[in-house]
């Protein structure tokens, strides 16, 4: 299968506490995939009309797990690729259908951030250990980030729809990092940093990180779908990395600003240069680096692209 060795998943377990929320769900883990983002796509997109009142099988939740990715997708098109073991990487597929679409990533990012921060840190009160960088990366937070930044990069999120017949699927690919690098982050070319979960979990493995966060992602995308991004504001809020944080865009008239949170449909919002406030909803931002004013290398798509070191 072109791995040395497979890891146990526990896919049966993972069904099972999963189907009652999706029914119809499919649990699959492949040793070798290209990308598991576009393999979801591409299924949604072959499936044909209903036939007999039957959906295909095609659009019916699926939750795809790669060990490993050859042409995992990241920002601004880079193409990553994960060794088994040393990042976790999958995508869930399912009709959904909110009122408003705005927000979804934050809302999976927290659902993400919320599942895998320390039990004990939470019991203590402490303050969050990972925090989410608009709109779809995961940073353990680190007062000696690379650059001055808010925190070094565990991963991120690409979420991608396509509509089939009378309904729209969502696919949510997550990737995260798992194990430490085996050369500095600097040599390995990562402006934003290194982080991985052993540094949270002393241990963790992928298929233990991705039975930890399967099932409050799920509830997280229903809940979103009945509600919005609305009620999880105050939650976001605690792990904003970007408030407060000096920023530059890709908007034609809003070159930088100072990030001064999110809205209720996700957006968030600069405070500009003249004592204004503006709303960054599309195109690119970018936390600059205090001691030289150029941005860093770590520019996140409204859209929702970019994971870290392993993508989707």
């Amino acid at each position: 299968m072109g791995t040395a060795y497979h890891l146990h998943w526990g896919a049966e377990a993972l069904w099972l506490a999963l189907q009652p929320l999706l029914p119809g769900l499919s649990v699959e883990v492949v040793a070798r995939m290209g990308s598991t983002n576009t393999e979801l796509l591409e299924r949604a997109r072959r499936a044909g009309p209903q036939q007999g009142g039957r959906r295909s099988a095609d659009t019916q939740p699926c939750l795809l797990v790669a060990e490993q990715q050859t042409a995992g997708r990241g920002r601004q098109g880079k193409a990553w690729q994960s060794a088994v073991g040393a990042s976790l990487t999958f995508s869930l597929s399912l009709p959904l259908a909110p009122r408003d679409w705005s927000g979804l990533s934050l809302a999976v990012g927290l659902a993400l951030a919320e599942a895998l921060d320390p039990d004990d840190a939470r019991a203590a009160g402490a303050p969050p250990r990972l925090g989410i960088k608009w709109p779809n990366d995961l940073l353990l937070r680190d007062d000696a980030a690379p650059g001055g930044g808010p925190g070094r990069k565990l991963g991120g999120i690409l979420i991608e729809t396509v509509q089939v017949g009378d309904h729209r699927m969502v696919v949510v690919g997550v990737g995260l990092n798992v194990l430490p690098l085996p050369v500095p982050a600097d040599e390995a070319g990562l402006s934003w940093g290194y982080a991985c979960l052993q540094e949270l979990h002393y241990g963790l493995t992928a298929p233990a990180a991705l039975a930890r966060v399967a099932e409050p992602l799920v509830r997280a995308l229903l809940d979103f779908e009945r509600s919005g991004f609305a009620p999880l504001r105050a939650r976001f809020d605690g792990r904003d990395v970007l408030r407060g944080q000096p920023v530059s865009t890709t908007l034609p008239g809003l070159p930088r600003g100072v990030a001064d949170g999110v809205d209720d449909g996700g957006t968030l919002w600069l405070r500009t240069p003249d004592g204004g406030r503006a709303p960054v909803s599309s195109g690119e931002v970018s936390v600059r680096r205090e001691a030289s004013g150029t941005a860093a290398d770590g520019a996140g798509s409204a859209a929702g692209q970019a994971p870290g070191s392993a993508a989707c």
